[in-house]
């Protein structure tokens, strides 16, 4: 084993470990401890897994936007794969997202979708990073493209507040749970089964962070060594 694989498994085993216990954890307090909430019945336990794949999806935004930053200050393989991992992170939650609110909305409101501001700020984040990912997949992977792609992952956390806050301004029907005015968790249950969910969601996507962003490396160092071998194998026919 390398040095390098060696720090790679230091982080990500654990890491993977520690998502997957408070994933099980979760899944037993939400479907096994936590009460059926009176209203909403045996629906309301997707705000279990709703909720922190939201959250989850604003890391994976967030690490897009660092990482976009600094590779357009310093561009760098480390940084500019870090912006991938973060893009793809912010899509795989905001799938969980864009699934798990349509099928609570089916219960609370009688439909499907409707275009309150938070649904539709959400979907047109999502709707960014997807663009970003299709870009990368593409476009290429030359210095141009990953500062284009870097450009387009810094507009998509724009986003991010507006959805946080849409609620606040415009109104719409999308509910406030947990916060200043929200209507809360009224087990202790409910309570623990929330938090677990939140920690879990968080380390589950600090792994993808890690093993995306560590593949991502290496793959981009795997084509400058065969760029490189190439090269001078162009070199070589030239000389003879």
């Amino acid at each position: 084993m390398t040095r390098q694989q060696y720090r790679f498994d230091i982080f990500f085993v654990p890491l993977l470990a520690v998502a997957t216990a408070l994933i099980l954890t979760a899944i037993y307090v939400v479907f096994l401890r936590a009460p059926v909430e009176a209203h909403m019945g045996i629906v309301q336990k997707i705000f279990y897994f709703h909720v922190p794949s939201a959250y989850a999806m604003y890391l994976g935004a967030s690490a897009c936007f660092l990482g976009s930053a600094g590779y357009l200050l310093k561009p760098t393989d480390a940084r500019d794969a870090f912006a991938r991992a973060g893009a793809e992170v912010a899509i795989v939650f905001g799938a969980i997202v864009l699934v798990t609110g349509p099928l609570w909305a089916a219960k609370a409101w009688g439909y499907f979708w409707t275009w309150d501001p938070r649904l539709t700020t959400a979907m047109l984040s999502w709707l960014v990073y997807v663009a970003y990912v299709v870009l990368r997949i593409f476009a290429g992977n030359g210095p141009g493209e990953r500062r284009f792609a870097a450009a387009l992952g810094i507009i998509g956390a724009a986003n991010l507040p507006i959805i946080h806050f849409s609620v606040q301004k415009w109104g719409g029907q999308h509910p406030i749970v947990v916060g200043h005015g929200g209507g809360g968790l009224a087990h202790p249950d409910m309570k623990i089964g929330f938090g677990l969910g939140m920690l879990s969601f968080t380390f589950f996507s600090m792994a993808l962070l890690w093993t995306r962003t560590r593949l991502e490396i290496v793959k981009s160092r795997l084509m400058r060594a065969e760029q490189e071998a190439i090269d001078l194998g162009l070199d070589d026919r030239t000389e003879a």
